[in-house]
């Protein structure tokens, strides 16, 4: 715990959120944001910050608590400028590589990147017995970024920019880290996800791996994701990661303004397999996908899709954007 700041006394929302997932009560908005807030700048003891670790990962988080929780995190850094062209920018967390697909998380960035969008790529940098993205990029050339700067000159080549969240948002790369300590994740991993890290409306590429993430993420971006700050795709993962499974697509569902529209209808298992790389090693994988953008191999139907499916919004959001600026001006 830090020195610098008064202590956050947490024992009354221990009290409230550690009686077990029955007994358990939710926190206002308020409430989880000061918590939150508290726990990224260290003023809660790391006994307490334990006890809630695993108060809320055996609770769950509520819509309310969520909210307050992004509320805390994106005060909690500095948020990225959006490039200059047509399109808002994508943000893509990278959180989970592959353990038995190839990775084609870079694939969907690069598509993206080359139609002219800022797309940002935020997550680690290595995850043992996992191929991560970043690792990918590396056997590519594209090298991670460092600062603001460094992302504007990757929208400017149209290039995506790769941040580690520990360069991106490195106190809440600290609470996610805790999990080589606990064991298990904490709402920090669901947090990172969820980031809308420009200063400008983006669009955030989201997946979620349980099932009941569905319809708690779906209501907070129904209901507390602040409209201003963009739209969201909501799919389940590919072993976690957003991009679009290459052979069985998953339902994509959109959030704008507040509402929500189903984007893309789940697909039945395809007798056509898509070409892939033949391994799933990052060297493999960045040579596949050099061989997808030149033309040589066919990039997978469901990844296509996808990238025309952020084409299409993030050119709409852009375009809004560009005339709220007007209006304004």
């Amino acid at each position: 715990m830090t020195t610098s700041q008064a202590p956050f006394l947490a024992a009354n929302i221990i009290k409230n959120i550690g009686r077990g997932k029955k007994g358990a009560r939710d926190l206002p908005r308020p409430d989880a944001r000061d918590l939150y807030r508290a726990m990224l700048d260290g003023t809660v003891s790391d006994l307490e910050l334990g006890a809630i670790l695993l108060a809320m990962r055996i609770k769950g988080e509520s819509v309310d608590e969520l909210g307050g929780f992004m509320d805390a995190a994106e005060e909690s850094f500095r948020l990225l400028p959006g490039g200059s062209g047509a399109y808002a920018p994508v943000s893509i967390p990278s959180y989970n590589g592959s353990r038995k697909m190839a990775n084609l998380t870079p694939l969907l960035a690069l598509l993206l990147a080359r139609e002219g969008v800022p797309v940002l790529v935020h997550g680690v940098l290595n995850d043992p017995g996992r191929v991560t993205t970043a690792e990918i990029f590396s056997a590519m050339g594209i090298a991670p970024s460092h600062t603001p700067d460094d992302a504007v000159a990757a929208f400017g080549r149209a290039e995506p920019c790769f941040m580690a969240i520990e360069t991106l948002a490195p106190k809440m790369a600290h609470l996610l880290a805790l999990r080589r300590i606990l064991g298990v994740r904490s709402s920090t991993h669901t947090l990172v996800k969820i980031l809308q890290p420009f200063e400008v409306p983006a669009l955030r590429l989201v997946s979620y791996t349980h099932p009941e993430y569905l319809e708690t993420l779906g209501a907070y971006f129904q209901t507390a994701a602040p409209a201003a700050r963009g739209d969201a795709f909501l799919m389940r993962g590919t072993e976690g990661e957003t991009v679009a499974n290459a052979n069985r697509a998953q339902q994509i569902d959109w959030f704008h303004q507040g509402q929500r529209t189903l984007l893309v209808q789940r697909d039945a298992p395809s007798d056509e397999l898509a070409e892939l790389p033949e391994g799933r090693d990052a060297a493999t994988t960045a040579n596949w996908i050099a061989r997808a953008l030149r033309g040589e191999v066919p990039v997978p139907r469901a990844i296509a899709e996808q990238v025309a499916q952020c084409l299409l919004v993030s050119k709409a959001l852009g375009a809004n954007t560009g005339a709220r600026h007007g209006e304004q001006g």
